[in-house]
């Protein structure tokens, strides 16, 4: 019987094989460029929370052969559907799902300062801003609710990231400040420092509308404003380097 629910693609040129909901929330360069921006070493144990159906942590395990990625997510559905996506590509050695809320204080199978690396794509929208999409899987993936906003997400990012342990997240230019904010020590709570904002140009004299920002938790070195990277040519193809993370697999360029 034909599926008719769930959409069969290819990413990174045919590397990565998925199943996709055909009407829900669907792969991103968003999600690509964030995988790609994880700078995780040889062996290393790292988290993605608000996995979806695995599409960022699919595409780091195929850039990086020895990491283990845990992904975390509150979608009963898309976790399932994440875990099947896992087996299809041959890496359950090396990577699993675990069906949670970032809220929680404990998730099962998780434990709290453990992980080497950290990353997200959190939801970009404020509901109260923004309209929702009408697709119920889509809106909780896209919108903000109001007891799991962006500070939440980082918190959890914070919670599970052992001490110097790296975080990197994707998300709107226009909630850079929000982002600082929630990196900041708060009640006695341990912050990250080091932070390197990368902002995502889509053309050259246009503001970025993206960008991904990396942090060291604990750590007490300044914040470095980098120029960023362009993505397109002004005919909208993608310049090379960047092609290369989209296409093939290659890391985020340093910059």
């Amino acid at each position: 019987m034909p599926d008719i629910d769930h959409t069969h693609d290819a990413l990174l040129g045919g590397l990565i094989r998925l199943k996709q909901p055909r009407k829900g929330q669907r792969a991103s360069a968003d999600a690509v460029m964030l995988a790609a921006a994880v700078a995780a070493k040889s062996h290393a144990q790292v988290l993605e929370l608000g996995c979806g159906s695995g599409v960022a942590m699919l595409c780091l395990a195929a850039r990086l052969k020895t990491v283990s990625v845990a992904g975390v997510e509150l979608q009963p559905d898309l976790a399932a559907l994440c875990a099947r996506n896992i087996a299809a590509n041959g890496l359950d050695d090396r990577l699993s799902v675990h069906e949670g809320d970032i809220r929680a204080r404990r998730i099962a199978g998780l434990a709290p300062n453990s992980f080497d690396q950290v990353f997200a794509n959190p939801p970009y929208f404020d509901m109260a801003r923004h309209r929702v999409s009408p697709h119920a899987g889509r809106a909780a993936a896209r919108a903000e609710a109001e007891d799991a906003d962006l500070g939440h997400w980082i918190a959890a990012m914070l919670r599970y990231a052992r001490p110097n342990g790296g975080l990197t997240l994707i998300h709107k230019a226009e909630r850079l400040g929000d982002i600082l904010a929630a990196l900041s020590p708060q009640s006695g709570k341990q912050g990250a420092g080091a932070i390197r904002v990368i902002p995502l140009w889509s053309k050259a004299g246009q503001p970025a509308k993206r960008v991904i920002v990396r942090a060291i938790k604990g750590s007490k070195a300044p914040l470095t404003l980098t120029p960023g990277l362009l993505l397109h040519r002004p005919d909208g193809s993608y310049l090379p380097d960047i092609d290369a993370v989209l296409r093939d697999g290659a890391a985020l360029p340093e910059v």
